[in-house]
Order: structure tokens, then C-alpha cells, then sequence
């Protein structure tokens, strides 16, 4: 692939990963270009999550390489620059509250402050405000707040994995129409959803992992 496709969005060339003996990942190759939300499907231990890690960095593939926006992750780069995540279930200090939690992962890039990670919180409909600690917030919540820390930097790129997890059906509602304002904004998308409304309603190309 020639340098100029590379420069945005997400790229992923002939990308294996074993764990012992066994094999998850086989040579997967795909394309997210920029402004666009990809998916990715697959039943249970088909790689997402592990795919996933290895382009944010927190895995390194066996072989093949990863770029985001055009920087190879794993040797130009250990982690993406202004990308922002969620894999797995968003973990927390559950003896704080929202924001607190967000204003100590804020502080490790220091690119952010009170205002930011306010706005954040209620453009996925919490209160900022509110004194409750992550202990007590709904599995619905937790999952809210995860969606906040991704993007309360504003990052170029999101990696999103099962982002709807735990979220009433008016929660879920809520949550496509931010990422459609996301991609909107020319923001680069990758996801995995179990829903197949999500993956239909939202995503302009599909990946499917077997």
C-alpha cells in the first residue's frame, strides 16, 4: 500500500496473532479510511477484542503491520496519538464519582481541563455534577462514563469495542446519534458490535471476523 493511503484513518496489512498454540488472529487486512465508521463482527473468540487491542498498541501482532493515521503503532509510535478507546469493560475508581475519575485520566495527557471533561459528560446524558461514586452507577452508566473518557479529547480516532453494552434502548438511541454526530465532525470509527441493528444503522463497511 502506497504511503499517501496511510496518512489517515486506520490500517491494518496481513495481521496474525497467536496466543501458544493457538491462532487468533490470520492474516487480517482491512481499511478504515477517515470520517468513516467501519464495523467489525464476529461470534465470541473470534479475535474483535484482540484486533483491537494490537491497533491500539496494547498488543503486538505476531506479524503484518498497523497504522494509524499513517503512523506504524508497535515502532513509530507504542500507542496512536489523539485516538480514544474502549475495550472491554471501562474500569474505574469506584470509590469516586464521574467526573473525579475523569479528571485523573485527563491529568496524564494534561491536553484538558474542567470545561472539556464537563462536556463530555453531558453529551452522553450525565451530570457532571453529580456526587455518586462509579460504585453505584448502573452497568448503563459505567458504560456512559467509558464513552466520555473516549472522547473528552476530542481524538481524530475512536476504537470502540461492544460501545452499547449494558444501555437501555433509549440509551442506545441516544449513543448512535453521537456517533453519527462524531463522524460528522470527520472523526475515524472503528467498532464491534454484537447488535446488528448498531452495525446497520451506523457503520459504511463491515469487516467480518470468523
Amino acid at each position: 500500500m502506497e504511503e499517501k493511503e496511510r496518512c489517515s484513518g486506520i490500517v491494518v496489512e496481513h495481521v496474525e496473532k497467536s496466543f501458544g498454540k493457538d491462532k487468533i488472529l490470520s492474516d487480517i487486512s482491512l481499511t478504515v479510511k477517515k470520517g468513516q465508521i467501519f464495523g467489525i463482527v464476529g461470534n465470541n473468540g473470534s479475535g474483535k477484542t484482540v484486533l483491537m487491542k494490537c491497533i491500539c498498541g496494547f498488543l503486538k501482532p505476531d506479524c503484518g503491520e498497523i497504522y494509524v493515521n499513517g503512523i506504524q503503532v508497535g515502532k513509530e509510535c507504542d500507542f496512536p496519538d489523539s485516538l480514544g478507546m474502549i475495550i472491554e469493560t471501562p474500569g474505574f475508581c469506584p470509590n469516586l464519582s464521574g467526573y473525579q475519575n475523569l479528571k485523573i485520566l485527563a491529568s496524564l495527557k494534561a491536553r484538558i481541563g474542567r470545561v472539556q471533561i464537563e462536556e463530555s459528560m453531558r453529551r452522553v446524558g450525565l451530570d457532571p455534577t453529580m456526587r455518586k461514586t462509579v460504585a453505584k452507577y448502573s452497568l448503563g452508566m459505567r458504560q456512559r462514563l467509558g464513552i466520555a473518557q473516549a472522547i473528552m479529547e476530542d481524538p481524530e480516532t475512536l476504537v470502540l469495542d461492544e460501545p452499547f453494552n449494558g444501555l437501555d434502548k433509549a440509551g442506545a438511541a441516544q449513543m448512535r446519534d453521537l456517533l453519527r454526530e462524531l463522524k460528522c465532525q470527520g472523526k475515524t470509527i472503528l467498532m464491534a458490535s454484537h447488535n446488528g441493528r448498531d452495525i446497520e444503522e451506523l457503520c459504511d463497511d463491515v469487516h467480518e471476523m470468523g
